[in-house]
């Protein structure tokens, strides 16, 4: 079978993988490096329990807030909440209890054994040293700012996640001697990991399809080709490519691809960002989670990464750089007395987000020979490497043990 996978990214990566892996003649096109947008930016968090979904009942009293504070963790600019609008009202239809519950249902399906996946592609790779398993510490400020999260934290210990919950900054200093900030409850998630350089990790995939005898190129798709009622291949600058079967996994550009076939769906361009401290003067063990602020303070080979906060702005909007400067505000809240001089690396990336959190995965009933992978939000990372095994078995055989009816893409129809 020859197979396109539109996508560089870390889940198209995986995908390809995979597929290469099962005996797939495989080319992976995109227009930038492996691994160079989101899947080269993020915090590194590899987390197998976040099931629960960003919309969780009551949301929509937080609404007005997203609109007014242009300082808090998830903003909307007011240029762009009409553009936002119709994505926010599916957002907040989703947070419905029932619904809810079906799709942590689905996500723990898919996520489940994440970190064994991982692990399966970068031990064939010789890269174990890119996994960090040192678990994941959140901090709250007390008892009733915890009980803000309490029924996301509920939801995932009914999925299987385990907690350790630290009473006391002594209790936290236990664990992270560094933390100087205010906080005197922590939840420690003993069985989440970290990768400590998600670009080198894509670039190490990257490297394994081609072992494999599949190519990676970068050039950009123009449009997904079809004839005879079904997906023929695609087009790019330098001609037509013929294909079997194209995968979709162009992150926040997907629905730009979906689009000139018929297919709308309410993807968004959540948009996050970081900063690089080469030397902050601290020792971190594992990602820390300072949770008024949601940022995720996670060490890397290459110094201390800040990166977190959620902006609207769609795709072609420039960064905002208050929003980057911002994290640094963040990192002292928990860390004072980092250094912060000689910060580097404010980046800006598209986090593809659908409003009921769950990923597009499987085939399009529309079109034969046309698969997608993407929407996986803020668990790209985390669910890169389950997506690309499971989608290559429904691809190649047999058929996988889930079920991706709630992943397909008909549910927006």
């Amino acid at each position: 079978m020859r197979v396109i996978v539109i996508g560089a990214g870390i889940v198209g990566l995986c995908t390809a993988w995979h597929l290469a892996r099962g005996g797939a003649t495989v080319t992976v096109l995109d227009g930038g490096p492996p691994g160079g947008g989101a899947s080269s930016g993020n915090a590194g968090a590899i987390s197998a329990g976040s099931v629960a979904p960003l919309a969780m009942p009551g949301v929509l009293k937080q609404v007005p807030g997203m609109l007014l504070d242009p300082e808090g963790a998830l903003h909307i600019p007011a240029r762009y909440a009409l553009r936002a609008a119709p994505w926010l009202a599916r957002f907040v239809a989703s947070a419905r209890p029932a619904r809810v519950a079906s799709i942590a249902e689905a996500l723990s399906g898919l996520l489940f054994g994440a970190m064994e996946q991982h692990r399966r592609i970068l031990a064939e790779e010789g890269a174990l040293d890119l996994i960090r398993e040192t678990g994941q510490l959140y901090l709250y400020r007390d008892r009733d700012h915890y009980a803000k999260d309490a029924a996301g934290w509920e939801l995932r210990q009914q999925h299987g996640m385990r907690l350790e919950f630290l009473d006391g900054a002594e209790a936290i200093r236990a664990l992270e001697p560094d933390m100087r900030g205010d906080y005197a409850l922590g939840v420690f998630i003993p069985e989440q990991g970290s990768s400590v350089n998600p670009r080198r990790q894509a670039e190490v995939v990257a490297r394994g399809i081609e072992r494999l005898g599949g190519t990676v190129r970068q050039e950009a798709v123009q449009a997904v080709t079809t004839g005879e009622g079904r997906v023929t291949g695609v087009a790019t600058a330098s001609g037509p490519l013929a294909a079997d079967a194209v995968v979709l996994a162009a992150g926040a550009w997907s629905a730009r691809l979906l689009a000139p076939l018929g297919i709308r769906i309410p993807l968004e361009s959540q948009r996050g960002y970081h900063v690089m401290l080469p030397e902050a003067g601290i020792n971190v063990q594992r990602p820390v989670v300072p949770a008024d602020r949601k940022a995720f303070i996670s060490p890397m080979e290459e110094g201390l990464r800040i990166a977190g906060t959620v902006e609207f702005g769609g795709l072609d909007h420039p960064p905002t750089p208050r929003r980057a400067e911002l994290l640094l505000r963040d990192l002292r809240m928990a860390f004072p007395q980092a250094r912060v001089e000689g910060a580097e690396g404010f980046w800006m990336g598209h986090r593809p987000c659908l409003p009921d959190s769950l990923p597009v995965i499987g085939p399009v009933r529309r079109w034969p020979g046309l698969w997608c992978a993407f929407g996986h939000g803020h668990l790209g990372l985390t669910g890169s490497a389950p997506t690309g095994a499971v989608l290559a078995q429904a691809m190649l055989g047999p058929a996988p043990n889930l079920d991706l009816a709630p992943f397909a893409v008909e549910r927006f129809a």
